[in-house]
């Protein structure tokens, strides 16, 4: 009879990393809508809306 097992990897180690910001109330709202209505997690929203943003992101000197 074969043992069944679970695997698990370390945490971290999917290439994301764990931080914490602090957003305005009504901007979390926004964030919040956005995830309602295209059945999304708000990371996941946050998380594209970050990648796009630092995309996008120019540096004036």
């Amino acid at each position: 009879m074969e043992k069944d097992t679970i695997k698990l990897s370390r945490r971290g180690d999917d290439g994301y990393k764990i931080i914490s910001v602090r957003i305005k109330e009504p901007t979390l709202c926004r964030i919040d809508e956005a995830a309602g209505k295209t059945n999304r997690s708000r990371n996941e929203v946050i998380n594209i809306m970050l990648e796009h943003g630092v995309n996008i992101l120019e540096i004036e000197e």
